[in-house]
């Protein structure tokens, strides 16, 4: 497979998988050798799992790292030395969770939950939803803050670039989604005004970090809780939502679809990842059951984690159709996948447990 520029070994990525290993928000001597395994079965980019901003709000998993206390800054930096050892490009990708708090985060009740509107997250039945508070312009200003903070920590920690989470109903796509974005002021209402909470992160993010400093942003068409749902629905739809983003200064897109191969938009083969590098003309992540057996939303621990569908992939590359492919649960149950890829060893892959999400193969 062809590099996409010189810094990178190869076009493959690791997917941002969060696993809720890190106690106290400190990734610690464990993480970083899951990662540098990673790096050394021959992944070019890896994508750390969700990392918490500095906001009370942001976070609703148990045990996701942070990205502000000294101590968790320190493990970074053991990380980033670890990956950096094998060749391989890491950057993390900054989240806050919005309406979205699992039932065991233990700071549930105790922490402020914040959301475009005080509507409950559709994904979650009543008795695991919480009511958000409607976020005032000072909210919204505070958490645009620490996003940039927190992409000038990933800057002076070493990371290569940062990651924003704008995907699969957090808060930045809560504010896409009409489901859960119901205001009636500047950020709510038409596309345009839906993508603005998001193009004034990225904006504040790049004035923070300089124009040296590669920012991903991640979306998508579904939602948990919502394979169906559909961001845009047309090509034109499309180009409205990129624009003010590539505006604000996106410079790759990460675009997540349940199915990488399936097409953006009926009329057409192309992708959701080649309509957006078409519109864009940005360099374009595809994922979605990249070397797994069947679609990931149905993947459970008797599924298996194999290449099969990389000749689609290839196809897919030599149409230029995407820059980079990003590969998650089959990462996980195997850290030399990509090696394993590359050289035909199918045979050798090994099958993804639900339980290799807690371990550090």
């Amino acid at each position: 497979m062809s590099k996409i520029n010189c810094a990178l070994k190869n076009y493959w990525v690791m997917a941002p998988m969060t696993r809720s290993q890190c106690p106290g928000g400190v990734p610690h001597k464990g993480v970083a050798e899951y990662y540098s395994k990673r790096a050394q079965g021959g992944v070019g980019l890896i994508i750390t799992e969700g990392v918490s901003i500095n906001h009370p709000s942001s976070q609703g998993y148990p045990d996701v790292p942070n990205i502000h206390t000294p101590e968790a800054l320190l493990g970074w930096k053991n990380v980033i030395k670890a990956v950096h050892k094998h060749g391989t490009l890491i950057i993390p990708q900054l989240w806050h969770v919005g309406s979205v708090k699992s039932p065991t985060y233990p700071d549930r009740l105790l922490k402020p939950t914040l959301a475009p509107s005080s509507i409950a997250h559709p994904s979650l039945s009543a008795e695991k939803a919480i009511l958000p508070k409607e976020m005032s312009e000072l909210d919204i200003s505070n958490i645009i803050e620490a996003y940039a903070s927190a992409a000038l920590a990933a800057k002076n920690c070493g990371f290569d670039g940062i990651e924003i989470h704008g995907a699969h109903g957090y808060l930045i796509d809560q504010f896409f989604w009409t489901r859960t974005n119901k205001r009636k002021d500047k950020y709510g209402g038409s596309l345009k005004n839906r993508v603005r909470f998001a193009t004034e992160v990225v904006a504040a993010c790049r004035t923070a970090v300089g124009n040296g400093f590669k920012i991903v942003f991640r979306f998508s068409q579904w939602k948990l809780g919502g394979y169906d749902e559909k961001l845009v629905h047309t090509p034109e739809e499309l180009e409205a939502f990129l624009t003010p983003l590539c505006n604000a200064g996106v410079d790759v897109f990460h675009v997540s679809t349940r199915r990488y191969y399936d097409p953006g938009f009926s009329g057409s083969p192309l992708t959701l990842a080649g309509w957006v590098k078409k519109i864009s003309k940005k360099p374009v992540i595809i994922v979605g059951s990249i070397g797994l057996s069947t679609d990931f939303s149905e993947l459970n621990s008797n599924k298996k984690s194999t290449s099969m569908g990389i000749e689609t992939l290839e196809k897919l590359y030599l149409e230029g159709q995407f820059d980079l492919a990003a590969v998650g649960r089959a990462l996980i149950s195997d850290p030399q996948w990509v090696e394993k890829t590359e050289s035909k060893r199918i045979n050798e892959i090994k099958t993804f447990q639900t339980q290799d999400l807690k371990t550090y193969l």
